[in-house]
This record gives structure tokens, C-alpha cells and sequence, in this order.
């Protein structure tokens, strides 16, 4: 039994034409779920509205500018500790650099050298091992299985964004 435009009837305060009247209790006869929400809705106008007890507004501006404070304060902390946390990393990764520079500049151009080279022959060396996979691994993996492991890819993505739009949120108001 289809109860959406019944509902929509019931719910909305528009005037309806007497086909639509007609139509309507009609239903109400025949749905007993159709008569809750009508009863529902009748009990909800019925009911009389209080007014908040005397301060409410002021306590709850009170408490929302508490709970500001303290989520401001806890911010402070974690970018505090989060900074302390970088230096402390850098520091660390970054001493014995310093130490390398502090006793001969030379010898830390020539570390910085043979780093180079080495990420440049590994970029080489990479490169070719990708060349022959691509070359040797469609004869054996069909069309399928790239779709299926760039979709999920895609979806990992898609999963990923929409957990840092939902956890990046502010809330606005209380």
C-alpha cells in the first residue's frame, strides 16, 4: 500500500480539494499506520508549550563559552605538543647532519653526492623492474583484474576524502 502522498497530506498544513479529502479518509479507514501518525500529529498541535525555567539562556550561553574555553585550551596543547613532537623529530633526524657539518663540510658534500647517486640509480633500477612487469604481467593478469584494482583504488580514495570531510567538520552552533 503506497502511504506517501497520504502522508504528505497529513503532515503538511495545506488546504486539500475534496478529491484529495475524500481520498484521504478513505485510507484513514483502511490504515491503522495512517491513523497513528494523524493521532500523533493531533497529540503534538494539542500539547501546550512551556516556556524554559528562568536562567536557561544564560546558563546555556555560560556553559557553551566554558566548553569554547576549554576546546580552545586543548587545541593550544595538542598544536603545543604537536610542534615540540616536529622539533624533537628534526632534531633527532637532523643532528647528525650537524654534526657532519660542524667537522667537515667536504666530507658532508660527498655524503650528500653519494646520496644522490644512489637515489638516482635506484630511480633507473626501479624504472626497468616496472618496465618488464608491465611487459610480462598482461599476458597473465586479464583486463578484469586492473578495473577491479584501480576501482577499489578509487574507492579507498573516495573513502578517504569523504572521512576527512566528515571528521574535518566544525560544528556551528550547540
Amino acid at each position: 500500500m503506497d502511504h506517501r502522498p497520504f502522508e504528505d497530506w497529513l503532515l503538511e498544513d495545506k488546504p486539500l480539494n475534496k478529491e484529495e479529502r475524500l481520498a484521504l479518509h478513505e485510507h484513514l479507514r483502511a490504515c491503522a499506520a495512517c491513523n497513528t501518525l494523524t493521532e500523533v500529529d493531533l497529540a503534538l498541535r494539542n500539547t501546550r508549550l512551556t516556556a524554559p525555567a528562568d536562567g536557561f539562556t544564560t546558563r546555556f550561553q555560560v556553559r557553551l563559552e566554558m566548553e569554547r574555553k576549554v576546546r580552545r585550551q586543548r587545541q593550544r596543547w595538542g598544536f603545543l605538543f604537536l610542534t615540540l613532537g616536529v622539533l624533537a623529530i628534526l632534531l633527532w633526524v637532523g643532528w647528525p647532519l650537524l654534526a657532519a657539518l660542524s667537522q667537515s663540510p667536504a666530507g658532508m658534500i660527498y655524503s650528500w653526492l653519494a646520496s644522490l647517486a644512489h637515489l638516482t640509480l635506484l630511480a633507473q633500477t626501479v624504472g626497468e623492474a616496472l618496465s618488464v612487469l608491465l611487459d610480462v604481467v598482461p599476458a597473465f593478469v586479464p583486463p578484469a583484474f586492473w578495473m577491479m584494482v584501480i576501482s577499489a583504488f578509487g574507492l579507498v580514495g573516495l573513502a578517504w576524502v569523504v572521512s576527512l570531510r566528515k571528521f574535518s567538520r566544525i560544528p556551528q552552533g550547540a
